[in-house]
């Protein structure tokens, strides 16, 4: 006993009564005032950069394609011609890598203009219509794919040596905003001043394949057109399917959770004798591993009979080892299953809560969004920048033109001297205070990003324990029960407790920042590593990645105090921490079996709506009317894909407030062991399923629904 004292002793002292306790305390005041005025600052901060942003950024470069002068397509004095045509879209293959030309926005050594409609047919200057006027080759014949301006009596010839004009048109699609060719032979036609050789044949399939996605985009979009609703009918299964789970709990939790275990330590059975046989035929035909040796064919080593002893023995040994935790933790499990109802009642009390996650998706959903927009401004922020061109600047009279010198577009210089001679768009400027300090000000908003979204998480996770919390610590169920806990819990949490919540979210997104910074190293020195460099690497990253789900394990639970006891953040990462580890075996035993039970509750989700969604949407649910039909869908697995993944998605959301709940219950649960005695001035405040697991006795049971005494 006093082995056991002392040992507790080490983890802090254990809660003493408190008369005046009555649950999360009313009467608090505002925690770690300095992180939250930082935070506040630091809001302000992003607040500003997104100001910037918007008033130097300009994502129309992103959003619309840009002609040779660096006009868009679709906005102003081009608003009727939404698309760009490319006079040698071949160009765009052999200049350069796709990596490269999709950097400079998709922007192509050769002459762009903007057209309201792309080509549909084939189409190539033939050697009599050379020496024609342009309005007679081009205009009369609606092939409006010139450069704006170009008169009609000038010679064909000069207008395909100064590009003005296609000298070829191809049928053509578009996609992202841009004419590309849509060949349905595999055999690119003949074109004038384009080598048929294998570079070119192999550059033009890797575009014609890159475009079959825009055909399946099509497709994908009309399958969710066709099958919308349907799918809103399997998440809505998946909603009620997660939601009786969880209500369905305090009932069927103790007779489930056997099950479960019942199911691994069959599973692990079934294995040992699997094992067991494998070794035994292998051992009669004397198959041992002396006879492979060390090889790179892992699947070698099936064939011998040391491996399925040695798979055999760790199965085994898992076998015993849970059959010695199911008795010696008999009464902990108990108490665990115990917990699990006492949490299913709890959310039954408080059906609001179900739906709080609604309320982080959309928070997340802003941060995210403001972030992506802040950073989208931020990348095309700067002035456009012109420079003088010419396709072939080596010729006789481009030698005494600077090519590259920067030039006004709206006053373009037409030398005809120099064949081509324009003035097009080179890139946005880098110049300027935003643009030297656009790396420092995209780290800020990364910064931002996961600072936010780690506070949005750590404010549901604070509201959902206030709210659960007020339920424990109710003496008198569903009397004592505050009429609106979730309001209440949110309200007092933003009050008092952002700084609290700002600074845990601070450290954990630190790390994370770290493991970032770390991956990116990672993934530049990957092919320079050696085995002792990678080798480093890998225990830094891993332990980077145990550190990280410590801070998220302590956060969560520093995050229960807080919303009881309204403490700093560091007092009640201290006290929980302390109460966690008095009591590691229970801690251990609840954590498991409550993630058995979710990831069943998931998995139970999940497969029913992919099974239903399978079977209907393949058309073998015969019998339910022409109202209920399937639809006809090009893919049907998209929509069985979706539901699949919205139903993991409600699944995940709902369990996630039942897991929150059973945490903060068992803080609660642990505290009442710790303050009370059972007797009239010290009634335990767990249910009577608790006290009788326990052995204990209490003078004035919780939750009956005699009147209180005054």
């Amino acid at each position: 006993m006093g082995g056991k004292q002392d040992g507790e002793e080490a983890y802090g002292k254990p809660a003493k009564y408190d008369p005046t306790f009555r649950g999360p305390i009313r009467n608090r005041s505002c925690t770690d005032i300095i992180c939250c005025v930082l935070f506040l600052v630091f809001i302000l901060g992003y607040i500003v950069v997104g100001v910037v942003a918007w008033v130097y950024g300009d994502p129309r470069q992103v959003l619309y394609p840009r002609n040779s002068t660096g006009a868009y397509c679709g906005v102003g004095a081009n608003k009727d011609k939404p698309y760009l045509l490319y006079f040698n879209i071949f160009s765009c293959v052999l200049a350069t890598n796709v990596i490269t030309v999709a950097e400079n926005g998709l922007q192509c050594p050769t002459t762009q203009v903007c057209v309201s409609s792309c080509p549909n047919v084939t189409w190539t200057v033939g050697a009599d219509q050379l020496l024609q006027k342009v309005g007679e080759v081009f205009y009369t014949a609606d092939r409006n794919f010139c450069l704006p301006g170009v008169p009609w009596d000038m010679p064909v010839t000069q207008s395909l040596q100064e590009e003005l004009c296609p000298g070829f048109l191809l049928p053509s699609t578009p996609a992202l905003g841009r004419c590309l060719p849509w060949v349905n032979s595999s055999t690119p036609p003949e074109l004038p001043g384009i080598p048929s050789n294998t570079t070119i044949s192999q550059g033009i399939s890797g575009v014609l394949d890159s475009l079959s996605a825009r055909d399946i985009t099509v497709k994908i979009f009309e399958d969710v057109a066709q099958s919308w609703h349907w799918i809103l009918v399997a998440l809505g299964v998946a909603l009620v399917l997660s939601l009786l789970f969880i209500l369905l709990l305090r009932l069927v939790a103790g007779p489930l959770v056997l099950v479960l275990i019942l199911g691994v330590l069959g599973v692990l059975a079934y294995g040992i004798y699997y094992c067991w046989e494998e070794y035994r035929v292998l051992r009669d035909k004397s198959a041992r591993i002396n006879e492979v040796g060390i090889t790179t064919n892992l699947g070698a080593y099936r064939n011998v009979q040391e491996t399925w002893l040695a798979a055999l023995i760790v199965l085994a040994v898992l076998e015993g080892i849970l059959l010695l935790l199911l008795i010696f933790l008999r009464q902990r499990i108990r108490i665990a299953i115990a917990l699990l109802k006492e949490a299913s009642k709890a959310v039954g009390q408080m059906m609001s809560t179900l739906f709080y996650p609604l309320v982080t998706f959309v928070l997340l959903l802003i941060c995210i969004v403001y972030w992506a927009m802040t950073a989208l401004y931020l990348a095309t922020s700067g002035q456009p920048q012109y420079v003088l061109w010419a396709p072939n600047a080596s010729l006789p009279n481009c030698e005494k033109v600077q090519m590259n010198t920067s030039c006004n577009p709206m006053a373009q210089p037409m030398n005809y001297s120099c064949p081509g001679l324009k003035c097009v768009f080179q890139s946005y400027s880098s110049t300027g205070l935003v643009q030297r300090s656009l790396f420092n000000l995209q780290i800020y908003g990364v910064l931002g990003l996961f600072w936010t979204i780690n506070w949005v998480l750590a404010l549901g996770q604070c509201v959902l324990a206030g709210a659960f919390a007020s339920f424990y610590w109710a003496f008198y169920k569903p009397q004592d029960i505050p009429t609106f806990p979730l309001s209440s819990a949110f309200i007092r949490t933003l009050r008092y407790h952002t700084g609290s919540l700002a600074f845990g979210a601070l450290i954990l997104t630190l790390v994370q920042i770290a493991r970032v910074i770390l991956e990116y190293i990672d993934s530049k020195l990957r092919g320079a590593q050696n085995p002792v460099a990678r080798c480093i690497m890998c225990c830094f990253k891993c332990c980077l990645w145990c550190l990280e789900k410590f801070i998220k394990f302590l956060n969560r639970n520093a995050y229960i105090m807080i919303a009881i006891y309204g403490k700093n953040f560091c007092v009640s990462a201290k006290n929980a921490f302390m109460l966690l580890m008095r009591n590691i075996v229970r801690v251990v035993v609840l954590d498991k079996v409550t993630d058995l039970l979710l990831l069943f509750g998931k998995l139970l989700v999940v497969g029913g709506v992919g099974v239903l969604s399978f079977f209907f949407f393949t058309g073998r649910i015969q019998g339910l009317g022409r109202d209920f039909e399937n639809p006809s869908l090009n893919y049907y697995w998209l929509p069985i894909m979706i539901s699949i993944l919205g139903a993991y998605v409600i699944a995940s959301g709902f369990f996630s407030v039942f897991g929150m709940c059973v945490d903060t219950l068992f803080l609660c649960f642990l505290e009442d062991l710790e303050r009370n005695a059972g007797s009239l001035d010290r009634p335990y405040y767990m249910p009577k399923s608790l006290l009788k697991i326990l052995g204990k006795k209490n003078e004035a049971y919780p939750g009956d629904k005699k009147k209180k005494k005054k």
